[in-house]
């Protein structure tokens, strides 16, 4: 029989919905934009180089903002930060929308990633909140498939609208479904009261994180050329340690992101498997799409829907973890995950062998149902150790996490593959495959981690609705 405080009813599943759409939103908008790349580059009189910046000036933004999700939420309150968060992407879209110029453009998408890096953070601190440590479980399987889909459903979306409308709507798109959520929010998500102790900002750690991020993920990326590159590491990579440093020795202001939570399990093993899930995601999602565009000639539209299954095998995953997330140990849903994962990635290191649709489709439907097993088990297992206090600072330290776990896996699987494409000559398959057997050893290091997760299944503490 089930508890009366682990019962999902219509409130919370109204209130889940509502938070999944600006987190569809948000992780959506990081892809979409990757199709219209040619189109941009005709209308701006832009080389391809110049319009990345477009996609990177989200990406940097996202990075900057995550951080101070948790202090703002503690600071004003769940809902207030998350509705405010989609004004300023609704806001960012609309005015990326009728941008004039390539600079104008990037500086829009700046905006709307600030936004947009706010919304998934604060939309499962939210609604982790509001189900308590005997739902969140099966919520997060839900919620936690969204930043799964949007790398395969944002080529094809975009791909979509750019077949029958103008670049603009890439952006537009996102107006009547924001409006449509901010109503529904006003109206079915509880709000959650700002944290009594009204702690002060983390002025020095947020001075030292967000830019040492964006200037590391910039390095990695490699725009600029090498001596920007090298730079852009060396200077990110010191105020990361500096922030380190800085937060290790706070007392007085609690640091954006504590890094003594990566020391207490099941943090720092859950923060790993994300850190690389997001890797190994994100990685292939740009690598395929390269390799199926370029070497095999396909449209955008062909591409997203090649790539459909590992959103088909993401949703069918997520039914499943939701049935099995309370009743099996994290250890066992994560490692069977990972498998999958490993096993769907084993077809594309061989694709100088030129596999057949087929067996590229079944291959990303096991690597979507594999890391739909991952994310929602650590997810949960996380947000049931932590008092409500401590939430919205853990999501938001999961959720920069998984974010930079797919920007530096992107980043560096782009250098890994330049360099196997500069040996490899004309085999230009050769060296995708050779570049997916790193993608392979990421998800090796994955399951290292995870054996280091809880082993027996989760056991709810009281629910406060149960008083």
């Amino acid at each position: 029989m089930t508890a009366p405080g682990s019962r999902i009813d219509r409130p919370l599943l109204r209130t889940a919905f509502v938070l999944v759409l600006g987190t569809f939103m948000a992780t959506l908008d990081a892809t979409i934009v990757a199709v219209g790349v040619d189109r941009l580059s005709e209308d701006f009189g832009a080389g391809v180089t110049e319009v990345q910046w477009v996609t990177t000036a989200y990406l940097l933004a996202v990075v900057a903002s995550v951080p101070a999700s948790g202090w703002l939420a503690d600071r004003f309150g769940g809902r207030r930060v998350w509705l405010g968060a989609l004004g300023v992407f609704l806001l960012g879209s609309a005015l990326c929308a009728v941008a004039w110029s390539l600079p104008s453009l990037v500086a829009f998408r700046v905006v709307q990633g600030i936004g947009g890096g706010l919304l998934p953070p604060t939309g499962q601190a939210l609604l982790a909140r509001v189900a308590g440590p005997g739902r969140i479980g099966r919520l997060i399987s839900v919620v936690g498939v969204v930043p799964l889909l949007s790398p395969v459903l944002g080529p094809l979306t975009g791909g979509t609208l750019l077949a029958v409308a103008d670049w603009p709507w890439l952006f537009l798109v996102n107006l009547p479904i924001g409006v449509v959520a901010a109503a529904l929010a006003v109206r079915h998500v509880p709000s959650v009261p700002p944290s009594e102790a009204r702690a002060r900002f983390d002025l020095v750690g947020a001075l030292l994180l967000a830019p040492g991020l964006a200037v590391l993920v910039l390095g990695l990326t490699g725009d600029g050329g090498p001596p920007v590159s090298a730079a852009g590491i060396g200077l990110g990579v010191l105020a990361l340690v500096a922030f380190t440093w800085h937060g290790l020795r706070a007392r007085d202001v609690p640091p954006l992101v504590d890094p003594r939570l990566f020391t207490r399990p099941p943090f720092g093993v859950a923060a790993l498997a994300l850190l690389l899930l997001g890797a190994s995601v994100f990685g292939t999602m740009f690598l395929l799409p390269l390799y199926l565009q370029g070497g095999g000639g396909l449209t955008p539209w062909r591409t997203g829907l090649l790539l459909a299954p590992q959103g088909i095998g993401a949703a069918a995953g997520s039914v499943l973890v939701s049935r099995l997330v309370d009743r099996t140990a994290p250890r066992v849903l994560v490692l069977c995950g990972i498998g999958l994962v490993a096993l769907g990635t084993v077809p594309f290191t061989q694709l100088h062998h030129a596999p057949p649709d087929a067996l590229v489709a079944g291959a990303l439907l096991l690597r979507g149902v594999g890391a739909a097993l991952v994310s929602a088990p650590v997810l949960a297992t996380v947000y049931r150790s932590l008092p409500p206090g401590g939430l919205p600072r853990a999501a938001g330290a999961l959720n920069l996490l998984n974010t930079v776990g797919g920007s530096l896996g992107t980043a560096l699987l782009a250098v890994l593959l330049g360099g196997r494409l500069a040996a490899r000559g004309p085999d230009v398959a050769a060296a995708y495959a050779d570049t997916f057997w790193w993608v392979l050893a990421l998800v090796l290091v994955a399951a290292a981690g995870a054996t280091r997760l809880p082993a027996s299944p989760p056991v709810s503490p009281k629910d406060p609705k149960d008083d």
